[in-house]
């Protein structure tokens, strides 16, 4: 996982046990808007954000329909996606 990524990774496993303020959240509702629903449901699931409880991979994948291996990839390539993107840079200069 590249610096972007981690970055963007920390921020979601930091929302998931600590919350974030009502504007840093709707600003990560949108970005995460920018993802196909399936691959917004897959990382909301995964890092059990916005009040929704955390899945295990093989859950997830479970609904995918696809195994835990295809799912963490789908999961790091929209992380990477997103850490690109000019919206996450925004969110991440203000933190």
């Amino acid at each position: 996982m590249d610096e972007l990524s981690k970055t963007l990774h920390s921020y979601l496993v930091k929302m998931a046990y600590e919350g974030a303020p009502h504007e840093q959240e709707h600003k990560m509702e949108h970005l995460l808007a920018l993802l196909f629903p399936e691959d917004e449901q897959a990382l909301i699931s995964y890092y059990g954000i916005f009040g929704e409880p955390r899945l295990s991979l093989d859950e997830i994948a479970e609904k995918r329909k696809e195994t835990p291996e295809q799912t963490m990839e789908a999961i790091d390539k929209c992380i990477r996606k997103l850490a690109v993107t000019p919206e996450w840079q925004m969110i991440n200069e203000k933190l």
